[in-house]
């Protein structure tokens, strides 16, 4: 039973006193899927290799028709992400999709704060003749990192000591300059953000891990993690959390050692692990993919779901709060035409927060709807040329899918 947005009883029989009441006779009830890693209602990169003070939250697109598509495929919760350009990209926003709310509804209220790092190809830019911008080496990619944390530790110390000075030593001293920058380093430092990091090969997701472990904090989730595989061990000692897809492999360079195999083996080895989209299109199909690690990896129908729903949630630390179907939880649930992790199986209807955002028959009727519309239209302007009436052809509208691998060249257009 659903409630003012929770869970509030789950069983048999129970007393029904609600508006609405849903008939999931054949059907099958799972809790809403989270997608930890995705750029849509968002997305795009920063030019500089310290991104850390832009805010995805302060550009969110609540239009982008890919909310919608999402809760088709039944996601209701996402964390939307810079690009992988920059090795310290931007602060993520962690969204519900609730679609036709204004931006600042989509944000989760009192969701823990995360940052986009990246490593790898993307990151040093060798493959860009254009780029003068460091750094060009993964040699340089970590010193980019150990220079912020070092310079935001320095900044902090500047503040303190400012902050010790008496009233009147304050007035004849000068006040350190506010440096949005330092300060969310200072956030991770101090373990008020959190970070997920793009990568693919181990020895850049053994030099993260070790640059963290040097400044006094861990990695939270290292995303994409295509070679997660080979350091499973070291990273469940580190306790860092993958986020991967389940079978990309060979699209560039640093992918090749990909396997099918790798969200079972990081599982077994006791790694928190996800499937995550990148992709707007893989973000509608995400329970299928999370299917292949059954196929795959031989997992259990309920692991595969959880890489899905719970396992995200507690990457995103909301899994008080979602990723299961439990009293007291937001009630974020999908009801199943067929077994969710069958490819046969389509969303009947995504609920969110207790309100159906994405209805099967509704759509159907909607799209009729268009239909006629655009029939109704077309026949207008059929007759407004015949009697001589000026016409105009429809704008060209063009829309272009942000991933990770995606990046925006000088002359704006798109590269991979």
């Amino acid at each position: 039973m659903l409630e003012n947005g929770k869970i509030v009883r789950i069983g048999k029989n129970l007393p029904v006193s609600a508006e609405e009441i849903i008939d999931g006779t054949g059907k099958h009830l799972t809790a809403g899927i989270i997608d930890e890693h995705t750029h849509i209602a968002g997305g795009g990169n920063d030019v500089l290799a310290n991104s850390s003070m832009v805010r995805i939250s302060d550009q969110l697109n609540s239009e982008d028709i890919n909310i919608y598509r999402g809760l088709v495929g039944g996601v209701t919760a996402a964390q939307v992400l810079h690009g992988s350009a920059n090795p310290i990209g931007g602060q993520s926003a962690i969204i519900k999709l609730r679609w036709g709310a204004a931006p600042d509804q989509l944000k989760i209220n009192g969701a823990d704060e995360f940052i986009k790092f990246a490593l790898g190809e993307n990151v040093k830019r060798s493959g860009n003749d254009a780029s003068i911008r460091f750094p060009q080496s993964r040699m340089g990619v970590e010193q980019i990192y150990v220079d912020a944390f070092t310079n935001a530790r320095e900044y902090e110390k500047t503040w303190k000591k400012y902050n010790s000075l008496s009233a009147a030593e304050k007035g004849k001293a000068d006040k350190p300059r506010k440096d949005l920058v330092h300060e969310t380093m200072l956030e991770i430092l101090n373990k008020k953000r959190f970070i997920t990091c793009h990568s693919y090969v181990q020895s850049e997701i053994n030099m993260l891990m070790k640059v963290a472990e040097d400044f006094g904090f861990n990695i939270n989730t290292f995303t994409h993690i295509l070679e997660g595989y080979k350091v499973a061990d070291k990273m469940r000692e580190h306790g860092a959390a993958a986020s991967s897809f389940s079978d990309w492999w060979n699209y560039k360079w640093e992918v090749r050692y990909a396997i099918p195999y790798n969200a079972a083996i990081l599982h077994r080895e006791g790694v928190l692990t996800a499937i995550n989209s990148d992709d707007a299109n893989m973000g509608r199909r995400l329970n299928q993919e999370a299917a292949k690690s059954i196929k795959y990896g031989g997992l259990s129908e309920e692991e595969a779901l959880k890489l899905v729903t719970l396992n995200p949630a507690k990457m995103l630390h909301l899994d008080d709060r979602m990723g299961s179907i439990k009293t007291g939880k937001d009630a974020d649930v999908v009801l199943w035409t067929d077994h969710p992790l069958s490819v046969y199986a389509k969303a009947e209807k995504t609920i969110v927060d207790g309100i159906v955002y994405f209805d099967i028959d509704d759509d159907q009727q909607r799209r009729l709807d268009l239909q006629k519309d655009r029939a109704r239209l077309i026949q207008k302007m059929i007759g407004d040329k015949k009697a001589g009436r000026p016409t105009q052809p429809a704008a060209s509208r063009q829309q272009m899918l942000i991933h990770c691998e995606s990046v925006l060249g000088e002359e704006n257009h798109e590269m991979h």
